[in-house]
Formats: C-alpha cells, structure tokens, sequence
C-alpha cells in the first residue's frame, strides 16, 4: 500500500490528467484512464464509461480549471479516493463554476484506473 502522502500524489497526478482531456478534447486519453466498467454520478444522472468519453467528441468542454483542497483516503491495498474542489470554466461559457468531486482509482493489471467519480455542484463563487 501506498503512504497517504505517495498515494495523494498519484492520484492527483492522475485526475489532473482527465481534467486536461477535458480542456484538449482528448477522448482516448480520457478513456484510457477510465476502468470498462467506471460509473459517474453527475447532477444530471448516471454515465458510463462511453457517455464520458463521448463528451469530447465534439471537442474540449472545459477551457480552464483549478483542483484544490485536496485529500485522499486510501481504501485498500491498491485502491484510493480522491476528494477535491474544481473550479472550472467550461469551454462554452463565460462563467467559472464549483464542484466538489470524488473520485476512487483502483490498481487494476498494474495500471491506476478511475472507476468512479461523484460531482456535487457547490454554490457560491469560483476562485478563477
């Protein structure tokens, strides 16, 4: 098992690279940190791996973002949950918004893969 502080590292490294597909539109690189069967729990209802993916089939949706108050709970030998705030300006707007995300990545083969993320929108104002 990774130590809280490697394994917070790690994982960051990793969700910051999702967040990047994000802003580059990069659907393979999104899909390869994904597990086959991850599961998102979104304000607008569940996604699959596919759905979260074929976002970026018409290209990036988030122009910037910023990730802070970071944590981690390790769950168990090769598995952790990443807990942050985004602040984040979607491609199409003009308008930063907050959300408070978790995100648990699991050692899978060998390689980390996210099998499951939560989004919370959070009220009040993004830090830009």
């Amino acid at each position: 098992m990774e130590k809280p502080n490697a394994l917070k590292e790690t994982l960051l490294v990793l969700e910051t690279q999702v967040w990047d597909a994000l802003v580059t539109g990069d659907g393979d690189a999104d899909g390869a940190l994904l597990s086959a069967d991850f599961i998102g729990v979104y304000p607008d209802g569940f996604a699959g791996k596919d759905a979260h993916t074929g976002q970026l089939d018409g290209g990036a949706t988030v122009a910037e973002y910023r990730l802070s108050d970071v944590q981690v709970r390790a769950t168990g030998a090769d598995c952790g949950l990443l807990i942050y705030r985004a602040d984040y300006l979607r491609s199409d707007k003009t308008d930063w918004e907050v959300m408070l995300v978790s995100s648990l990545w699991e050692k899978r083969d060998g390689a980390w893969v996210n099998s499951f993320s939560q989004d919370t929108p959070m009220s009040g104002e993004a830090v830009p």
